[in-house]
């Protein structure tokens, strides 16, 4: 009976009893100075794992040749293939503990060369393919990652021009004996194409591309320029960079990243020797091969220095500090970034099988399309609409609840730019609107003019957004928080909260039906910005509902 139980129970001891060696594969895990105690032993792909004891001595229930691997933190994966019955050594090979700053990325989309040097899509892309299976690089090139080197509002913002390469004048300053010189607003009376950080700042590059061109600015973040880059590194936060990282620089105090440090500020990689590659992904068993495992790579934590940001001291990126306040950061009951942007979309290869892949469980495998702000069905299932509206003799009452119950951070997120406009009308028989008596309406920055061409200023409803105001111009909304900002409102809804607004209308004594329609849109940047930039980025309509009355 004893012998049965450690059978079942005790994986982690090399057993030596008949009754168990003929459907159990042992062995040691070893390196170059002897056992390797601790490490991650399991048949690869399979759920089930052990751990190698003090001695690197490990067990695994095996019917059949099966391919042993085993990991532990600072070694490649390695792997051998074995017979129940058998012992085996598995020999661990430690990769580098540095970075190597003279490392050439490799290119995440084909190229003609050999091995590694064809780039990530030659095994992780079904272009050349007879397989239908999404798989990585395929998900990633439809991903807004893979365009942040060459993304209109980014570079547009950056360099002061509109789309079409007009600039608009350099900053001009005022002077002040008791505070120097100062920024002044922008003259209006000459063309005018919107703000940029090269306008402010002509004789800089900045830190912006320690998040938008990462391949470029990881040995030079300030001193690089986002419009000078040619070749790989205009594939922007590419598949080669994000398995280079090893770990996350985080203040222990706050659990964030420091301030004005994003991007490549607070990571840091393990780019290997020239004689070596290193690949960190998130499955322990990727065998043979130079790969490692990384638990980071399954961890909002990875996502931090790129989605929290403070410039000035005043916070303008902060969806991964968003996350950290919510439930959603609960280690028992809470979801990862990855959970939501790297769903698992049924996948069971994330490797070509003519490459090497092997089939596996696809829970284990997350898709790199990665959607975020640019994608409709995830702004659709973002949050709740409950709208309820009551008809009186002379008013109609519309009561509208937004609620959070879906995303792990604020709405909107990340780009102060971002908001949301919800607009509540009532119509009557005639289609004529009914005037707003009590209740929110859209400020100046939703647009003044033509509602049907999305000026909405005036019109019944509530704006969200986190609106910055620039500390020498008083120019607000802005979105050049390069320069000093504070934050002059913030109504976004937090995770697990809702807001309530209610809009009383007019009636009439021959009213005799009416139409109540609420929308919720979401709108990348202020209207007046794109009309400045020539960006063309239509709304995206998150909610709608529409009630008769009575």
């Amino acid at each position: 009976m004893n012998l049965v139980r450690l059978c079942f129970v005790s994986l982690t001891f090399t057993l030596v009893a008949s009754g168990c060696s003929a459907n159990k594969i042992s062995g040691r895990v070893i390196d170059s100075n002897g056992p390797v105690p601790g490490a991650t032993v399991r048949i690869q792909t399979a759920d089930a794992y052990t751990i190698s004891d003090g001695q690197g001595q490990f067990a695994v229930h095996a019917d059949d040749v099966a391919y042993i691997t085993a990991w532990a933190s600072g070694y490649y994966i390695a792997g051998v293939e074995a017979n129940p019955g058998k012992d085996v050594e598995i020999y661990l090979e430690a990769h580098t503990a540095e970075d190597n700053p003279e490392y050439e990325w490799l290119p995440s989309t084909y190229h003609s060369g050999e091995g590694e040097d064809q780039g990530c899509a030659a095994c992780h892309s079904q272009e050349n393919s007879k397989f239908d299976f999404s798989l990585p690089v395929d998900e990633w090139l439809q991903d807004a990652h893979a365009q942040t080197a060459r993304n209109h509002r980014f570079l547009t913002m950056y360099t002061g021009q509109d789309i079409g390469g007009n600039q608009s004048p350099l900053t001009r300053y005022g002077y002040s004996r008791d505070y120097g010189s100062f920024p002044l607003r922008p003259d209006l009376t000459q063309p005018y194409y919107g703000p940029g950080y090269k306008l402010d700042f002509p004789e800089t590059a900045g830190n912006c591309a320690a998040c938008h061109t990462p391949l470029a600015a990881i040995d030079d973040p300030y001193g690089t320029d986002p419009t000078s880059l040619t070749g790989v590194d205009l594939e922007g936060i590419s598949c080669d960079f994000c398995h280079k990282i090893w770990d996350v620089r985080l203040d222990p105090a706050t659990g964030l990243p420091s301030a004005n440090m994003p991007g490549v500020l607070s990571l840091e990689f393990r780019r290997p020797p020239a004689d070596h590659q290193l690949f960190i992904g998130p499955l322990d068993d990727v065998a043979p091969g130079e790969d490692t495992y990384s638990p980071l790579q399954n961890q909002s934590q990875f996502c931090a220095p790129c989605h929290f940001s403070a410039f000035w001291d005043t916070p303008i990126y902060n969806s991964f500090g968003e996350w950290l306040e919510s439930p959603y950061a609960d280690p028992e009951t809470g979801q990862t970034c990855q959970d939501c942007h790297m769903p698992r979309l049924g996948n069971t290869y994330f490797v070509l099988p003519e490459a090497g892949g092997l089939e596996r469980d696809p829970s284990t495998i997350f898709s790199h399309k990665m959607p975020g702000a640019a994608d409709t069905e995830l702004l659709q299932n973002a949050l709740t609409m409950k709208v309820n509206a009551d008809q009186t003799d002379d008013t109609i009452v519309v009561e509208v609840e937004l609620v959070n119950d879906k995303t792990g951070h604020h709405i909107p997120t990340d780009s102060p730019l971002r908001h949301l406009i919800l607009l509540v009308e009532v119509t009557d028989e005639n289609g004529e609107k009914l005037t707003l008596l009590e209740g929110n309406t859209i400020p100046e920055w939703g647009g003044v003019g033509n509602s049907d061409k999305g000026y909405y200023a005036g019109l019944p409803g509530t704006a969200y957004a986190k609106i910055l105001e620039e500390m020498w111009t008083e120019i607000s909304p802005s979105g050049a928080y390069w320069n000093p900002t504070r934050i002059l409102s913030d109504n976004r809804i937090p995770a697990m909260r809702s807001d309530t607004t209610t809009y009383v209308f007019q009636t009439s004594e021959v009213l005799k039906t009416s139409e109540v329609s609420v929308r919720l849109l979401f709108r990348r940047a202020f209207i007046e910005l794109m009309e400045q930039k020539g960006w063309d980025d239509p709304d995206i309509v998150m909610e709608s509902e529409t009630i008769q009355l009575p």
